[in-house]
């Protein structure tokens, strides 16, 4: 039996640097907000030759567009403006056609109103809430215990703060912004922590059930050992997936994939080293 609990001290102070950087990030800088939540049109476009950037932004100004974001790839132009209708879409096309010579292939083209993100938003407090409420209460009857179900439930928010303040990190770094996609992803993430918790929590409870004398810290330690490869070799296998996404994916779910990634890690950190060591503490807590 390998005693993990040892280092309980460097387990805390691992997550308390990671959470804080990002805590400070989403203090400094914030989020970077896709179409989604803040309203607005998306266009990429492929074009024949390559043009100078400040050609395009002098199109621009001519047609009065008010420009969030203009970047250039090689031989696309990503575009990120406020509201355009179709009109006035097809007319800026044409104008870059006419006047920088080139040929247009329309890749993407998105027009989204500001209700959406309202909604998103909405639908994800209310989804994380209740679903929070029913791991509390579903893991206090199959555990028989709140500190089983109260561990859990912390852990899933270390790992909601982790992949929310990465996020902020990429954002100001790298230019990832906030949209549905990310939210689908921090969904995704608690409940990945949440299964994993469980699979820990329910060796701890066998032991507990199988020798009654045996203390918390033991019982855990056992249970960490015992778990620990087939947790490690389940991780890897979606890790090396969501790795070869990254790096061959398209940059539409890049950082919709890497969020995964980050939630996975974490997830899988937070059962052994976060979660564990909570419910030892509060079941000696209890005990005394």
């Amino acid at each position: 039996m390998i005693n993990f609990l040892k280092y309980r001290w460097l387990y805390f102070l691992i997550s308390a640097v990671v959470i804080g950087a990002g805590l400070f990030s989403i203090t400094k800088w914030g989020f970077r907000y896709s179409i989604d939540f803040t309203g607005g049109s998306n266009f990429e476009y492929q074009i024949n030759k390559v043009v100078e950037k400040s050609k395009i932004e002098k199109v621009l100004d001519l047609n009065k567009i008010s420009v969030v974001s203009l970047k250039l790839q090689d031989k696309n132009i990503l575009l990120r403006t406020k509201v355009l209708d179709q009109n006035k879409e097809s007319l800026l096309k044409k104008d870059l056609e006419a006047k920088l010579k080139i040929k247009i292939t329309v890749l993407r083209s998105e027009t989204v109103g500001p209700i959406l993100g309202k909604e998103a938003i909405n639908k994800t407090l209310i989804a994380s809430i209740l679903a929070t409420i029913g791991i509390l209460i579903y893991m206090s009857f199959a555990f028989k215990g709140f500190n089983f179900a109260f561990s859990a439930v912390l852990a899933m928010l270390h790992d909601l703060l982790v992949v929310v303040g990465t996020y902020s990190l990429l954002g100001h770094f790298f230019g990832a912004e906030v949209d549905t996609m990310f939210v689908t992803a921090v969904l995704t993430t608690m409940s990945f922590s949440v299964h994993d918790t469980i699979v820990i929590f329910d060796k701890i409870r066998e032991y507990h059930k199988e020798q009654g004398s045996m203390d918390s810290e033991t019982a855990a330690n056992q249970a960490l050992t015992e778990t620990m490869v087939r947790s490690l070799n389940n991780s890897m296998t979606i890790v090396f997936m969501l790795l070869s996404l990254t790096m061959m994916g398209g940059s539409t779910i890049r950082f919709f994939i890497m969020t995964l990634l980050i939630g996975t890690i974490t997830g899988t950190y937070s059962s052994p080293f976060v979660a564990t060591p909570i419910l030892v503490w509060l079941e000696k807590h209890r005990n005394k």
